[in-house]
């Protein structure tokens, strides 16, 4: 259709010009909102029409009157200035067309049925047709390049604001408006003296008619695949009304569909962020759950449970209860063929190559309950209280060309409670208060058994080239080696007690200046202990070994563990806000008081010292949609007390590693540069992000080998290790056409310590990601990718390069008002430049029938992996091997589905 360019500039009644006002164009003859447009800074705005067309042009401006004027097109562009005067009534205003997208001061506002066209059925269908917001690879939200923390419906939390939960879940027939909310404060009071420049969040707004009624659908499925009969239920219901709130969802297949994976949950931290997160401290409770062989994603076989349910209930203005809970059950087949190459030939470690297979089962639970208390606009109360539990069974099978066959178990039932209390008071508009503590109790108690093949014949002091690959390392540890088989087993118990509080104090000094002081305390104790054992017969006799191992210091290892570690910080905290035009300064400082203290086989060892951490933040403020931050961070980090217990402990048969009670703590310096640009004139979004971390006295592990079999402890790096990263994305829309180019770049350099020796392991990554999508209402809709991506590692004597190239194309078409089909197809190929080139590939596909938009019943064929591919290829490096892998996957499925609308 040939077009022309409307364009003009919106000013006041006194000359001055107005961004982000709304300029619409409606097509006399159609009615329809056929162009739309926002101002930039220089108040312009910019409209493509129909040639030979009549127009209704309407400019809106907050507290300005709309204006409205008749525009005929011709064959030629035309140009047209507006002014607008002051309009206090407000109210009168019925604006009978609204603007796709709208920005009222730090909220964009997105109309949802502007994008939407026929073929969406979850919210995440919507959020990825909207300028400006990404759903990228772990399934979060992003907005102009930050990821979305907290995610509201009609303004109550939705499963505390997780984001995945709504974007697989809330049905895009619900959602009237999406609003995403920048600079986003939780605590009202502290919006105005806190920096909140990284917090974005999003309230979905549902349509009229979602309110005091039951909403949402139920899926249910079937079909067959080589090996199972599938089947499927999705129950997803919801209720909103003004007081009260309820969500349910279900989901029961044997199909891989998951709407929250083991890691998902396992992230689930029910929307609680350590006070101290800013102080500069760092301490790892390290997590002691089970290392599952495989993601969800790739499996033979699959079957989940899930049942979620989220309410929140306000019984009056100043009360908020609200909580949720879950549970999700999996069990999963899964299978793996790998080959690995260690870094350096010299050290004599073989290459290996594995088949490992193993069944994975998962029970998880979470449980929480908040209630937040504002009997005024000076007060606040906040209390929650959440509880995670899971009970984790892996079973493996394992053949190594250098062991031999072992199977090995796996079993864990960790707990943790996890309590925060908050109390905001403004005392008066110039001094505000804010006390914030947190109490984390957690248990962990992994068990883990190995069965290895032993062969006693070749155990010959007089022969040791001829040895099991393990048999040295057994003899070392102080097992049995007389027996057929090695039955090992280990138990650990890891006990962890926190508590993380801080006081801060706000003064206002005047309207462009505050000042913070902070007074806080991290208090730590971790118990652990661990004990290997041996199994002599079938009976459960054990057989406690004593090794003969030593460590650096030529002291005698043992086979236990019982270490007890306090952690103290008391710090001291001091922050300045100006903001001088388009800049905003943020100098602070804290100083810690730090106490470290492990006890472990009668030996105390202890630290105590003091460390001043500085941090400092500028931003400049170019328009209201375009910034740059500079960000510079010291972190002092600080080691959970599995690295200081020097007794031995299992990872597994072929990891062995053994703590250092002397560790101190590392160093790092961060820097980071974030811009980010979204122009509403133009449609186009541009995000750049460049990171610098060095790391001094990095906590490193020190590996022997003997075969493949690994011994390893840790200590305090003398050498720093550097790492560099940069990304970004550029955005644009040209009418129904959007267009992007991804880019990331990182660079690392780590220091590494094998069989006595010190290397540097380099590594440079390089992704490019080019997009081109479609967004027609009326027509098909196309989205073409293409990721191309080089992983260069240099590990001392040897170097490798990997090559990945993989094109994707999804299409999706609401064909006859009645029939949506859609279809995803992706080619993946992976060249290391010296070997053939692996490549595999990925095709599903949908047909689904509803006879119109307000049929409650929908009908739908569903294909996974049409092409049959049985596995999934791989190849990656690490600090001391190489690796190619690969994975095998589910076969085709073909299911039918019912899904009914309520």
């Amino acid at each position: 259709m040939a077009q022309v360019k409307l364009q003009g500039v919106v000013k006041d009644s006194i000359g001055n010009p107005l961004e982000l006002a709304n300029v619409i164009a409606i097509n006399k003859e159609t009615k329809a909102l056929e162009s739309y447009g926002i101002t930039n800074n220089e108040g312009r705005y910019k409209l493509n029409l129909s040639i030979n067309t009549s127009y209704s042009l309407q400019v809106s401006y907050i507290g300005m009157k709309t204006y409205t004027a008749a525009v005929n097109t011709q064959e030629v562009d035309m140009t047209k200035d507006v002014s607008l005067v002051a309009d206090n009534a407000l109210e009168a205003i019925e604006l009978t067309y609204e603007m796709p997208v709208t920005v009222k001061g730090d909220t964009l506002v997105y109309n949802a049925d502007s994008f939407k066209t026929g073929t969406e059925r979850k919210l995440e269908d919507v959020l990825e047709k909207l300028p400006g917001v990404e759903i990228n690879d772990e399934g979060q939200v992003e907005v102009e390049g930050k990821v979305v923390n907290k995610l509201m419906v009609n303004g109550k939390d939705f499963f505390d604001g997780d984001t995945k939960l709504a974007t697989k879940n809330i049905p895009s027939n619900a959602v009237d408006k999406v609003q995403v909310l920048r600079n986003y404060s939780e605590v009202s009071q502290l919006s105005g003296v806190t920096n909140n420049q990284d917090n974005v969040a999003l309230n979905i707004k549902l349509k009229e008619g979602k309110e005091n009624f039951w909403f949402g659908n139920v899926t249910a499925g079937a079909g067959t695949s080589p090996d199972d009969e599938l089947y499927l239920a999705q129950p997803k219901l919801f209720y909103y009304s003004p007081k009260f709130s309820l969500n349910f969802i279900g989901d029961l297949n044997n199909t891989g569909e998951l709407a929250l994976t083991r890691r998902d949950i396992r992230g689930f931290g029910g929307g609680f962020r350590s006070p101290s997160r800013s102080s500069g401290t760092s301490i790892n409770l390290g997590d002691n759950g089970l290392n599952f062989l495989t993601s969800q994603n790739n499996a033979l076989e699959i079957k989940n449970k899930l049942a979620a349910t989220n309410f929140s209930y306000s019984p009056n203005k100043a009360l908020d209860i609200s909580g949720f809970a879950i549970y999700n059950s999996s069990r999963i087949l899964s299978r793996e063929s790998s080959f690995v190459q260690y870094t350096d030939p010299d050290l004599g470690i073989p290459d290996e190559a594995t088949d490992q297979s193993s069944k994975e089962r998962s029970n998880q639970g979470l449980l929480k309950i908040s209630a937040s208390y504002k009997p005024n606009i000076n007060n606040q109360l906040d209390y929650d209280i959440l509880g995670r539990f899971s009970d984790d069974t892996q079973r493996q099978s394992l053949f190594s060309s250098i062991v031999g066959s072992t199977t090995q178990l796996d079993e864990v039932t960790p707990y943790s409670i996890n309590q925060n209390f908050n109390y905001y008071y403004t005392f008066d508009e110039n001094n505000i208060f804010a006390f914030e503590a947190q109490h984390l109790l957690k248990n962990e108690d992994p068990f883990y058994n190995a069965l290895l093949t032993n062969d006693p014949a070749n155990n010959d002091e007089l022969n040791p080239n001829d040895r099991d690959a393990f048999d040295t390392t057994a003899e070392a540890i102080g097992f049995n080696r007389s027996l057929d088989n090695y039955d090992l087993g280990q138990n650990r118990l890891v006990k962890s007690n926190q508590l993380d509080a801080k006081l801060d104090y706000y003064n206002i000094l005047n309207a462009k200046s505050n000042i913070n002081f902070t007074l806080g305390t991290i208090l730590s104790k971790q118990d652990f202990n661990s004990n290997m054992f041996q199994f002599l017969d079938a009976n459960g006799t054990q057989f406690n070994p004593t090794p003969s191992l030593t460590n650096p210091d030529g002291d005698l290892l043992s086979a236990q563990n019982d270490t007890e570690y306090n952690f103290s910080d008391i710090y001291l905290g001091a922050h300045y806000t100006l903001k001088a035009g388009k800049f905003n300064i943020i100098p602070g400082f804290s100083l810690h008081a730090y106490g470290n203290k492990n006890t472990q086989f009668g030996e105390t060892y202890e630290d105590n010292f003091f460390r001043f951490l500085p941090d400092f933040e500028t931003r400049i403020q170019f328009k209201k949609s375009e910034s740059l931050t500079l960000r510079y961070r010291m972190l002092n980090q600080f080691t959970d007390v599995t690295r200081l217990a020097e007794g031995l402990v299992f990872n597994n048969f072929n990891s062995i590693q053994f703590g250092e009670p002397e560790l101190q703590n590392a160093l790092s310096h961060n820097v980071s540069l974030f811009y980010s640009s979204f122009n509403l004139f133009n449609y186009t979004n541009v995000f750049a992000r460049l990171s610098y971390n060095k790391n001094i006295d990095q906590i490193r592990g020190l590996t022997n080998f003997e075969n493949v079999i690994r011994t390893s402890t840790f200590f305090n790096s003398a050498f720093a290790d550097e790492s560099v990263s940069a990304n970004g994305r550029v955005q644009r829309t040209f009418g129904k056409l959007r267009a992007s180019l991804s880019a990331d770049f990182s660079y690392s350099k780590n220091n590494q310590f094998i069989q006595g020796q010190q290397s540097l392991n380099e590594r440079f990554v390089q992704s490019y990601r080019p997009e081109l999508r479609t967004n027609f209402r009326d027509a098909p809709n196309v989205r073409l990718r293409y990721r191309y991506s080089i992983s260069d590692n240099n590990q001392g004597s040897r170097s490798t390069k990997y090559t990945t190239n993989s094109p994707s194309i999804n299409f999706d078409a609401y064909i006859w008002k009645s029939l949506t089909f859609r279809t995803d197809y992706a080619y993946t190929n992976q060249d290391d430049g010296i070997n053939p080139s692996q490549s595999f590939e990925t095709w599903d596909a949908s047909l689904a029938y509803r006879k119109d938009q307000d049929s409650k019943w929908e009908y739908e064929l569903k294909a996974t992996n049409l092409l049959d591919i049985d596995s999934r290829l791989r190849n990656n490096a690490t600090n001391i091997s190489v690796f190619s892998s690969e994975t095998f996957i589910q076969p085709r499925f073909v299911t039918f589905r019912i899904r009914y609308e309520i």
